[in-house]
């Protein structure tokens, strides 16, 4: 079947409707692994509809159709068949990041009027445990507190829903809350009518069925994850597969050898530290020369991370480096760019199937997608798939919603061969002290090629020139301090050399602690909070002036008064709208 012939079949069905589908007529078919014990449990289509159908039963005998029911959990088995159940109640989803603070958790199950909690495995069972004592609650798997219920026992109660009920178009069907990045998580509607225009197109571009597989480990309450895995699955018949926990991580991703995987920038980058560790860049680079042994090192690498038969390679959420993207291209590992939001349904720009990803830009708009670029240098957006507003913040909606586009917030420019480039948040754009525009997320591109460098973050408001902020990455760790100083002031001047006067870097600083969300200074998404690392940093930084300096957090024994009444300790652990 070509992949016109499936939008076809697919086109303006409710998940519902081909959920139907697949219990009469796949009913065997394997849908969902997870894996216990290291072992598969496999889940048929038929197993996942049975226990959604009890599910649903429960929830129709206590809540009203459009009640607010929410999901706390990791990515397992159980969180798709509750959000099936939700879906079959009539009622709507409210997903939870399994690493939200409690306050954050606090806010959204308040702000939705949420009715039930479904909980499983959490980042901070101290937090989970504290918001699940505010309303009923129910266990599902690997969850660690204690809950009203499990859902094993709520399952051998009940009988399953009869019937096959559809709803109206316009109804909505989850609300899902933004990170926060900027502030308070928004509650961003989406109706029935988004996902039957949005999904079936995403089958269309990249044309997975039954015989390709999934592996889901990014949060499923970010809006790419549920989308491009949980929804894309259910309307592809892909299987999907879920690892045991973050220890076997690794295997479960090698054993799954998916063939479409999805991650953030700040992961990609975490999986090429761990490269640069075992094999130098320079190793890297004399393999890669040598006609015979490129390939076999190709391959290694390729085999070493699961992905030797992924046939599609996707990052988003956040911007990623230039030369991270060409690191995986240059490994035979052709990594898009994806671009899309929740606001958006995540229904943007991506590099089309038989196209070759070009590093820096972000694709071409989906079927029916439209995007331009405003006067103001604003990326605006306009589909079937746009949200239905802000859940009770209609100020808020009628802000970004004009004229029927999706204002962004982001800055870019379409190319001359129609891709996309985004160049950076408009709110994120500064001035120094001499008057000039600095773009951060132009300049952090030009240190993802120092393999002793992790996360970065270029900061400046107000300075003579702009810093970056940085922590180390798994290379850089038990290497000589010296030396490390050393090759990133090397680096510090090579990226200068490139830069315009106005844009060069003062200097390097080395935070102690790595960036989390559990010391608040990146979104439950992993995108990099800048106002927060603002916040802690600039007396350090100010305290602390440097011209062509690496300057190291940990090597000021006295540092707390010279910085700001602002700064706060970071605690102990370490740890572009989606």
């Amino acid at each position: 079947m070509t992949p016109e012939e499936k939008y076809e079949r697919l086109r303006d069905r409710q998940p519902l409707d081909i959920l139907y589908q697949r219990e009469r007529e796949q009913p065997d078919r394997v849908y969902l692994r997870q894996m216990q014990d290291r072992r598969w449990r496999e889940y048929t289509w038929g197993e996942v509809m049975d226990r959604a159908r009890r599910i649903a039963t429960f929830l129709g005998q206590r809540f009203a159709r459009g009640d607010r029911i929410a999901i706390h959990a990791k990515n397992c088995a159980d969180w798709i068949i509750v959000d099936i159940a939700i879906m079959l109640a009539g009622m709507v989803s409210v997903p939870l990041y399994p690493g939200q603070s409690a306050g954050s958790m606090r806010f959204v199950l308040g702000h939705a009027e949420c009715r039930l909690l479904f909980c499983g495995a959490s980042d901070d069972n101290d937090a989970l445990r504290e918001v699940a004592a505010t309303l009923p609650s129910v266990a599902i798997q690997r969850c660690e507190i204690e809950c009203d219920q499990s859902l094993e026992q709520l399952v051998s109660r009940c009988d399953p829903m009869s019937g096959c009920p559809l709803y109206d178009k316009d109804d909505v069907f989850t609300i899902m809350y933004t990170s926060g990045t900027t502030g308070k998580p928004k509650g961003v509607m989406h109706t029935w009518s988004a996902i039957s225009f949005a999904v079936p197109n995403m089958v269309r571009g990249f044309g997975y069925d039954e015989h390709d597989r999934f592996f889901s480990y990014l949060p499923l309450a970010h809006a790419a994850e549920r989308i491009v895995v949980e929804f894309h699955s259910l309307y592809a018949g892909t299987p999907v597969h879920f690892p045991e926990s973050l220890d076997t991580f690794l295997e479960d991703l090698q054993r799954t050898r998916p063939t479409m995987f999805f991650s953030v920038p700040r992961l990609w980058a975490k999986f090429k530290e761990g490269i640069d560790a075992r094999i130098p860049p320079r190793v890297q680079r004399t393999l890669l020369g040598i006609p015979g042994l490129a390939g076999w090192f190709r391959r290694k690498v390729q085999r070493g991370l699961g992905l030797d038969q992924a046939r599609m390679l996707v990052t988003g959420a956040s911007p990623i480096s230039i030369d991270l993207q060409r690191w995986y291209h240059r490994m035979g590992m052709m990594v898009a760019d994806g671009y899309g939001m929740t606001e958006n349904f995540i229904y943007g720009c991506i590099t089309h199937m038989g196209e070759t990803p070009v590093p820096g830009t972000v694709g071409r708009p989906f079927w029916g997608c439209e995007v331009k670029v405003s006067a103001e240098g604003e990326i605006l957006f306009r589909s079937r798939a746009l949200m239905k507003g802000y859940y009770l913040e209609p100020e808020k909606t009628a802000e970004v919603l004009v004229d029927g586009f999706y204002r962004t917030g982001d800055a870019g420019y379409i190319d001359g061969e129609g891709l996309l480039h985004v160049t950076g948040r408009l709110a994120d754009t500064f001035k120094t002290s001499k008057g000039k525009f600095i773009q951060p997320p132009e300049l952090e591109g030009h240190f993802g090629d120092e393999p002793l460098l992790g996360q970065v973050c270029v900061l400046g408001h107000g300075l003579d020139q702009p810093v970056l902020l940085a922590t180390l990455s798994e290379m850089a760790a038990g290497q000589d301090r010296g030396a490390v100083n050393a090759q990133l002031q090397r680096t510090l001047a090579a990226v200068n050399e490139r830069l315009e006067h106005h844009e060069r870097i003062a200097s390097i600083y080395i935070t102690e602690e790595e960036w989390s969300v559990r010391n608040d200074l990146l979104t439950p998404t992993l995108k990099i909070k800048r106002k927060a690392l603002e916040e802690r940093y600039r007396g350090w930084i100010e305290a602390h002036p440097g011209t062509g300096q690496v300057v190291w957090e940990r090597e000021e024994s006295a540092r707390a008064p010279a910085r700001s009444d602002n700064f706060r300790p970071a605690p102990g652990d370490t740890g572009r709208s989606a």
